[in-house]
């Protein structure tokens, strides 16, 4: 299929790396990270439900061909692209992926162009803990994880890793003891999710917040779509990026 009509194609670059954006809407700033294998038609349905509730959506384009139908050959050109990057970590533990880097940089032009309270960042599956890592950066006030699912949940150590090294982590911490919150979602039975959000529990308290639906079910807001997921994710940028 084609890209969704009404979005401007642009692009950011920082550090000599860029990648592909998409933009549409106006109000404070959101930045939806496609999951694999890269922004579907499910993935544009969700951002454009943030756009038509008040925001400036921006989806960049890390991995996939965009637009296109998720598929098991799309899934696995995504896999494959992943697996040979070095932007992506996939199984090791107590490390931050690299992208966050250059995903923190959107986040603060973003922010510096539309200002306000700050910027929301949502990361979806192989994405999920994307936003974790992008609120050490101080311009992310609502970071949210649908299933975050990196690094792989092989082995109990990494299904309880958050893909954050231990100086970003207790960056989020401290944070988060200054009364910032993160919000989590994902189904009880996902075996993608690992026990991570245990651990989210334990290092962040309270300010973790999880909304869990049962089931065996994966992507809360796309494919397996759960609209209390979604209201969740709504009410919550609400809160963090509306003076």
């Amino acid at each position: 299929m084609t890209f969704p009509d009404g979005w401007t194609r642009g692009s950011h670059t920082h550090d000599g790396v860029s990648h592909a954006t998409y933009r549409k809407g106006s109000g404070p700033g959101v930045i939806v990270i496609h999951e694999i294998p890269g922004i579907t038609p499910e993935v544009a349905t969700f951002a454009q439900e943030v756009v038509d509730a008040g925001y400036t959506v921006v989806m960049p384009s890390l991995f996939g061909t965009d637009g296109a139908d998720m598929t098991a050959l799309s899934t696995a050109n995504a896999l494959r692209q992943v697996c040979v990057s070095r932007e992506f970590t996939k199984l090791r533990t107590g490390e931050t992926t690299p992208v966050a880097v250059w995903l923190r940089s959107l986040a603060r032009d973003l922010h510096a162009e539309l200002g306000g309270p700050g910027v929301g960042a949502l990361g979806m599956c192989f994405t999920g803990g994307f936003a974790l890592a992008m609120m050490v950066d101080e311009s992310v006030t609502a970071p949210v994880l649908c299933q975050p699912s990196t690094p792989f949940a092989v082995g109990s150590k990494r299904a309880a890793d958050v893909n954050l090294s231990p100086g970003d982590l207790d960056i989020v911490k401290g944070r988060c003891q200054g009364g910032q919150q993160v919000l989590g979602l994902r189904y009880r039975k996902d075996p993608a999710v690992g026990t991570r959000f245990d651990t989210l529990t334990r290092e962040l308290g309270d300010a973790f917040i999880r909304v869990e639906f049962e089931g065996k079910g994966h992507s809360t807001v796309t494919a397996h779509r759960q609209q209390a997921g979604v209201d969740a994710v709504l009410g919550f940028f609400a809160d963090h990026l509306r003076t």
